[in-house]
């Protein structure tokens, strides 16, 4: 071979080696992140990653990591996206209160979407999971949930909104355990309109403005 063509034959495979990923990357999540919301962390491998996401494993772990690499990501993913709706009304309605009432009426909604597996990510990944990184992940997730919301009720306390004898820490965790029985009852088939039902129902023990 004369040193033109090595050199052309160097270059061939210096593209070939620098070729862009044959897949699209958000899609690929997307279809990870329905899987993992359908199944649990736990139960779904990285054979039935690779076959839903459509790609082989090499090109799995090039783009993503390992599989808790891949599900730390597509957790962030669902709490910008789909699980986005509790941080909205937090951050738009003007008590926590209003907050509290929009975030389980949309919950209700969201939970019971045909559009995607029934329920919350976050609420349901972690069943029968061995993965304490995991556990603890989702952990923190719903606990920095309520948190927030303790300290929106603390604030309306503070402002005269709510009464001076509310007990912020357990109205805020009487919440999340309503988003996370619906969120189960959504896998167990409840309607938007029953779990719209509970909602309100949850509403009427907060103390009067």
């Amino acid at each position: 071979m004369v040193a033109g063509q090595d050199t052309k034959a160097q270059a061939g495979n210096g593209r070939t080696r620098g070729r862009p990923r044959s897949f699209d990357r958000d899609t690929a999540l997307e279809k990870a992140l329905m899987a993992f919301w359908e199944h649990g962390y736990e139960a779904t491998s990285v054979s039935d990653l690779t076959r839903i996401m459509g790609i082989g494993a090499p090109s799995l772990y090039a783009a993503f990591g390992d599989k808790r690499s891949l599900f730390e990501e597509v957790v962030r993913v669902y709490t910008d996206t789909h699980g986005a709706f509790g941080d909205r009304a937090l951050a738009e309605e003007p008590t926590a209160r209003g907050a509290v009432a929009r975030t389980l009426r949309e919950a209700a909604a969201e939970y019971t979407d045909p559009a995607h597996p029934f329920g919350c990510l976050v609420a349901h990944a972690a069943t029968n999971c061995t993965s304490a990184e995991v556990e603890r992940l989702l952990r923190e997730r719903r606990n920095a949930g309520i948190a927030a919301l303790a300290s929106r009720i603390r604030a309306d306390v503070a402002a005269g909104v709510l009464p001076a004898g509310t007990d912020a820490a357990a109205l805020a965790r009487h919440t999340g355990a309503m988003i996370q029985g619906m969120s189960q009852q959504a896998r167990d088939g409840a309607s938007r309109e029953e779990l719209e039902a509970l909602a309100e129902i949850a509403m009427t023990i907060w103390p009067q403005e």
